[in-house]
């Protein structure tokens, strides 16, 4: 490195490592070649932002000056200028090279080059347009290595894509500016579903060593994500070429720092994106001479040979590039025809083809007439079959050789006269062909066939199922693609109702299609074709479609989950739920395991639409005012808007440096307002996606932001952990107003109706009411001191106010705090109605019966009938645990306030412990005669109460909370704690017999073996160990566990040991030797989520210990001897805290964090 730019780094070196982060910046230089991956890994394992930043500043000063440059222009993209400006004094000069003449014709580099990036080739008849080619490359010199958008537009019809693909063949240009090549993609006018196949297509030529991912991307957002990292890593300092873009929003998906050249015949399109931006504007026609002389080559004549007809043609075409040489193909066959082709020209002596076309010229469809009249007759109906065909779609040679029923070869020489004639477009895919016709050709061939469409798309659905088997379709075959995206559209064009529902009520389509292109696309399709069916069909479509639309987030995973067992999630009476019950009963008898939830018609499932749009934790999200979008934003710095009735994005803007926080549509929703951890509130147009306005004032995270009613004057307001609330005024730069009171963050705020007032809830326990006009305090309540005991000091209690909500006239306002809710001025405290099952369940099974004792969130005490259904509502009480008697005569339960009761269900009697705990009660439980209760407690101590005697004693060793103790044979309890023992107690004297000293940090769980001789403990020190009841010491070790070990289960014939962890991985153990047998959930990271989703809380081995079934994020069934998994349950919610088994392995039931109970049963 030279000395000067060596000495600039140092002196500037504090700044550099004070603000800047790494990951982004390394990026750029590990794409230009600078820096290693090992090196990033290096930079990446330091532990602050501060560290990082100094050990690549590190590597940076050891290298060369191309190190320094490719830094400077990192600090530069990343939006570091006022940094970049500092190191700008230390650029090397780097000296120019000639490179290497290129002007005597394409060198062999050039061809490889644009070969494999899918440029098209040169026209059959070629004329060069030289100052155009130049213009356009002049612009692409001028990005000089830079992200940026060189725009070609003009009509359509006049040349674009052939200039786009005559600039990039110069070996100078290549070579000194695109290194890493080039890369074609014909876009068009697409909808979602067409732009995903794209970006899916792009992607897979990018990677085609896989080396990145081995399944395509999903979703727009996911394919943006792998082209951005694939552009940098895999082609750095290439170019995209983006031919025929029509609409702005597609441009969004390539915003990702590339070099992009793009056509169009849109000149504002780039307006939706960041970065410099250069226009090449081509004029509407050729020039007569330019005309004349394509005319010249086709019919193989010297210019000034060219008959008088010959500058007519040129005026009646209007110079556009595309109708000269469809009319130019015509005259290389028929010479003689000048005068008949200019006669038809003039005089439009056959129909119109379109009453009004979007093009700016009129000869188009004159000429496109005349070239089909002139097609052979054995071939015209073929070319007639191409209407069926959508635009931009490009058609296999398989797809026709099934249309046509034709060999590959003759079908191939059909389609050649058609290219040959400018008809129809090839482009050549690796060593197959794909066929693909200009908007234009579509237009036309569609109005003038339009009376046989229908029956056209009837023909290519009957040649379809006399050559494929839907389930025979394999991704191998190079048409399967094509019949998976159109084949409804061809069903739906032909109105054949019985055949389109045939495939669209079909699991087996489903599947195969959501494994393939995600579930998207199949949405789309019940809503685009909805309208076809009748009114019993309908019904159906609506059960696919919403099983679809609340599945969608778990068909996007991979592994891909069991279609079938969702299936048997729906109602039964839904079309989806009987085919699903048809398809198990069938599997079941080859061993395939499924689960019935035999309680879900008691569930009310409320939800009409789950999407996924974020790849992290989501904190917030809204409908707009007419209810037709929802906003959301969170933790993956984005804020996504999608449509409410099918979850379709609409944007994805990556607009902030941090966490998201909240986000809000102004009332007449042309706005939406973000605010974020990065300390910046930002306001953004909400339908092009565009940033409008930045604030940057709030010193510290902005938690919330809330647009005022009226149209006619927008304020924003803010609040932030700064303790501020901050008014906006949406026409000016800077704050309005700034307003002080509040002590600790302000978590929420709203206006009031009538936009008179606002009010802000706060960390610091108060709910504030502001004055808008004058920004002063109005009002201010104390919220904390409703929670204050006689005991408790004020500054001992931590009250946050969460949220809050004005009434529609604005004469009340509610507000929510720790467990109330608060409406103020009636003083009233008001209940949330929904009523939720908390997850502190217990469950008996006797012989049929399931019996689960549960508690609800409005305090009442539920035993419920898992067969029937029946709720008995038994008491209520602040109940924190609760068990049932084994024979179903009793019921405990206990409270936080240390109290312990025991209900008899005969006759309702209530006994109650004469002396409780002293703390919340956690876990209780009765011997197997019912007469003695235990229970333990957040005080440390256990108690043993002979209810019927009213004798009790504690057992007190633990020095901190017990965390859950098991009963074991002749009167003995084993019980662990957060202070890392085990205890074995004689709960008749109350004598410890064994005390071991299990792990340095908490005990989590522990299970007995069932010959009773052993037990296992696992500990938030990320091990697990064996022990032996006879020794002090453990047996065994378990290491390997990367997270905590939250759960151990003992196989029934004592042999194997599972264990679970907090990184969702299971592992099975032999017991008598400790080593590891199977690793049961490896982890299969899809967007950061383990394969468990969360933690493993729970775990149990069937009686002939060949199945394991684990609780978590959702319950999976395992197969010990292979160690994979055998059925996927998701549930509705998460965090499964247990999941209780009957002896037979037959029936579960658990209760997610939503509240809902599950009991499940395996299908036979």
């Amino acid at each position: 490195m030279d000395a000067k730019a060596r000495n600039c780094l140092l002196q500037h070196r504090e700044a550099l490592e004070k603000d800047i982060k790494t990951p982004y910046i390394m990026d750029h230089m590990v794409s230009d070649g600078v820096l290693t991956p090992s090196e990033e890994e290096k930079v990446k394992n330091e532990p602050t932002q501060q560290h990082r930043a100094a050990m690549l500043i590190k590597m940076i000063l050891k290298k060369d000056n191309d190190s320094y440059i490719s830094f400077y222009n990192a600090l530069l993209h990343e939006g570091y200028k006022d940094l970049a400006v500092l190191l700008h004094g230390g650029l090397p000069v780097i000296s120019s090279s000639n490179g290497k003449d290129s002007v005597g014709g394409i060198t062999s580099y050039v061809r490889t080059v644009l070969c494999e990036g899918g440029v098209p080739q040169r026209p059959v008849v070629f004329v060069t347009r030289k100052k155009l080619v130049n213009a356009i490359q002049q612009k692409l010199f001028k990005l000089n290595g830079e992200p940026g958008w060189v725009t070609v537009y003009g009509m359509a019809g006049c040349g674009k894509t052939v200039l786009a693909a005559e600039a990039v063949r110069d070996h100078d240009l290549l070579e000194s500016c695109f290194p890493g090549g080039v890369h074609w993609v014909s876009v068009g006018k697409q909808d979602k579903s067409g732009l995903l196949m794209k970006l899916q297509n792009l992607c897979t030529r990018l990677d085609q060593d896989e080396s990145f991912s081995q399944r395509l991307p999903l979703n727009i957002e996911e394919a943006k994500d792998r082209l951005r990292i694939l552009m940098l890593r895999k082609h750095p300092r290439s170019l995209l070429i983006l031919d025929d873009v029509w609409d702005p929003w597609v441009l969004k998906a390539f915003d990702n720092q590339c070099q992009i050249l793009l056509t169009t015949r849109d000149k504002s399109v780039t307006d939706s994106v960041m970065g410099p931006k250069y226009v090449v504007s081509v004029e509407s026609g050729l020039g007569k001479e330019k005309g004349l002389e394509i005319l010249s080559l086709f019919v193989n004549m010297k210019k000034a040979d060219l008959p008088e007809e010959a500058h007519s043609i040129i005026k009646e075409c209007k110079g556009s590039p595309l109708v000269v040489s469809l009319i130019g193909a015509l005259l290389r066959d028929f010479p003689k025809r000048w005068e008949y082709y200019l006669r038809q020209l003039q005089n439009k002596q056959f129909k119109r083809i379109r009453k009004s076309s979007s093009y700016d010229y009129e000869a188009l469809d004159e000429a496109m007439s005349i070239s089909v009249d002139m097609l052979r007759e054995d071939i015209k109906s073929y070319y007639t079959d191409l209407s069926i065909f959508q635009k931009d779609v490009k058609v296999p040679t398989k797809v026709l050789c099934v249309l046509w029923d034709m060999e590959t070869e003759e079908v191939e020489d059909i389609l050649q006269e058609f290219v040959n004639k400018s008809l129809l477009f090839c482009d050549r895919n690796g060593k197959s062909f794909c066929y693909y016709l200009h908007d234009l050709q579509v237009d036309f061939l569609t109005e003038q066939n339009r009376s046989q469409l229908q029956d056209l798309h009837k023909k290519i659905i009957t040649q379809f199922q006399r050559h494929h088997q839907l389930h025979a379709l394999s991704p191998d075959q190079e048409d399967c693609m094509y019949w998976y995206n159109f084949l409804a559209y061809h069903m739906a064009s032909a109105n054949m109702h019985k055949e389109l529902c045939a495939l669209m009520f079909s699991l087996d389509w489903i599947k195969a299609k959501t494994e393939l292109v995600g579930p998207a696309h199949l949405i789309h399709e019940f809503v685009e074709y909805r309208d076809i069916l009748d009114e019993k069909d309908y019904a159906v479509c609506e059960n696919f479609q919403e099983f679809l639309s609340l599945n969608g987030h778990l068909l996007g995973r991979q592994p891909f989950p069991s279609i079938v067992q969702l299936g048997l999630c729906e109602p039964e009476t839904s079309e989806v739920y009987q085919q699903a019950k048809l398809q198990a009963k069938q599997e079941v008898d080859n061993g395939v395991l499924y689960l019935e939830w035999i309680n879900k018609k008691n569930i009310k499932n409320l939800s009409r639409l789950v999407v996924r749009p974020h790849t992290d934790a989501v904190y917030h999200a809204c409908f707009s005012e007419d209810g037709h979008r929802i906003a959301s934003c969170g933790a993956d710095k984005t804020l996504q808007v999608f449509k409410a009735e099918t979850g379709e994005k609409l944007l994805e803007i990556k607009g902030h440096e941090d966490e998201v926080l909240c986000c809000a549509f102004s009332t007449d929703d042309k706005f939406i307002a973000t605010c974020s951890v990065d300390k910046k509130v930002k306001i953004w147009n909400s339908v092009t996606g565009q940033l409008v306005q930045s604030y940057d004032e709030h010193s510290e995270q902005v938690n919330c932001c809330h647009f005022t009613h009226s149209r006619h004057h927008l304020l924003l307001a803010t609040g932030s952990s700064d303790c501020f609330l901050k008014l906006w005024d949406l026409d000016q730069k800077q704050c309005r107003n700034t307003m002080f009171g509040h002590t600790n963050s302000v978590n929420h705020c709203r206006f009031s109706p009538d936009d008179k007032f606002l009010a802000s809830c706060s960390a610091d326990g108060t709910l504030k009411l502001w004055d808008v006009k004058s920004a002063n305090e109005r009002k201010s309540i104390n919220v904390k001191q409703f929670f204050l005991s006689s005991e408790e000091p004020q500054e001992d209690i931590e009250v946050i106010v969460k949220c809050c909500s004005w009434s529609s006239d604005g004469s009340k306002i509610m507000v929510a705090a720790k467990n109330k809710i608060f409406l103020w001025e009636t003083k009233k405290v008001c209940e949330n109605s929904a009523i939720v099952l908390k997850q502190e369940i217990d469950v008996v099974f006797q012989e049929n019966e399931v019996m689960v004792l549960a508690v609800d969130n409005i305090r009442r005490l539920q035993l419920i009938n898992g067969k029937t259904g029946q709720i008995d509502y038994l008491t209520e009480a602040q109940i924190s645990c609760c068990c049932l008697s084994p024979h179903l005569q009793y019921v405990a339960f206990g409270g936080h306030d240390g109290t312990i009761k025991i209900l008899e269900l005969l006759n309702n009697r209530l006994f109650q412990s004469r002396n409780g705990h002293k703390n919340t009660v956690r876990h209780i439980q009765f011997t197997a005669d019912g007469k003695t209760l235990i229970s333990s407690s957040d005080d440390s101590t256990i108690q043993v109460w002979n209810w019927q005697s009213e004798e009790y004693f504690f057992l007190q060793a633990h020095q901190e909370t017990v965390k859950d103790f098991r009963l074991l044979k002749n009167s003995r309890l084993l019980s662990w704690s957060f202070d890392g023992t085990v205890k074995v107690w004689n709960i008749t004297t109350g004598r410890i017999e064994k005390d071991f000293a299990c792990h340095q940090d908490t005990v989590l769980s522990c299970d007995v073996s069932p010959d009773a001789t052993k037990f296992s403990s696992t500990s938030a020190d990320n091990t697990a160990k064996i022990w032996s009841f006879e020794l002090l010491s453990p047996l065994h070790e378990l290491k390997g566990h990367k997270g905590c070990v939250r759960c151990s289960a003992f196989s029934v014939d004592s042999t194997l040991l599972a264990t679970g962890d907090d990184n969702g991985e299971i592992r099975i153990w032999n017991v008598s030797s400790g080593v590891l047998l199977h690793l049961c959930a490896p982890i299969s990271i899809e967007e950061g989520a383990a394969t468990h989703g969360g933690w493993v809380t729970d775990l149990c081995f069937s009686p002939d210990s060949k199945m394991l079934v684990s609780a978590g994020g959702y319950l999976k069934w395992w197969n010990v001897i292979t160690g994979e998994s055998s059925q996927t349950f998701y549930t509705n919610g998460t965090n499964l805290m247990k999941i209780h088994v009957s002896p037979d392995f037959k029936t579960y039931v658990t209760a997610d964090n939503l509240g809902i109970l599950y009991i499940l049963q395996t299908l036979e």
